[in-house]
């Protein structure tokens, strides 16, 4: 969602990116390593053809330097986010995701194509049901209250975009609504 320069307060997408690159993903490693420690944990042993689990920005490293392949997470396929655009077009909540599906799935696209089943059409569907839980966000615009404001289901990236607009419109909303009460006691 595009939003004008004074509402854009929020981390960046890839800020978000890098958050997300924590996230620990399956990979099957090419060579052998032994266990490394990082600040954020100690990961390892690489020992092919065994799988392991490590941080997504180590296996997007190791990939770019065809030294494993990355599993892609079981959301990351053409049934499961064909199941969830029917959801997301069929009913007006929000279809349950991964909280950081979107950077998880642009990280993985970009650096391991060849590592997902029809990456196209993945990319694809990952674009149309982004596009179409933006439709439901501006949906819900409509029915903005200044006392209480619900959006479960929710991903990382979608309250990044929607967090600046929700911060300005409910401080103009808490603002009215103080001013329509102190009218309201200032008639007789």
């Amino acid at each position: 969602m595009a939003l004008p320069q004074p509402l854009r307060t929020s981390v960046s997408p890839q800020e978000l990116e890098l958050i997300a690159s924590e996230q620990l993903v399956e990979i099957l490693p090419l060579i052998t390593m032994e266990k490394t420690a990082f600040i954020s944990g100690a990961y390892g042993p690489l020992r092919p053809p065994a799988k392991c689990r490590i941080p997504l920005w180590m296996a997007v490293n190791l990939k770019v330097k065809k030294k494993c392949h990355i599993i892609p997470p079981d959301w990351l396929n053409v049934e499961f986010l064909q199941e969830r655009l029917s959801r997301e077009t069929s009913y007006p909540e929000f279809s349950q995701m991964p909280f950081r599906f979107a950077e998880i799935a642009k990280a993985i696209l970009d650096a391991a194509p060849d590592d997902v089943q029809n990456a196209e059409k993945v990319r694809s569907l990952l674009k149309d049901l982004r596009e179409a839980r933006q439709a439901k966000s501006r949906e819900g615009l409509a029915k903005l209250d200044h006392s209480e404001l619900s959006l479960p289901n929710l991903c990382s990236m979608e309250i990044n975009e929607l967090r600046p607009f929700f911060i300005h419109a409910m401080g103009v909303l808490t603002q009215l609504s103080r001013e329509e009460q102190n009218g309201a006691a200032e008639e007789p």
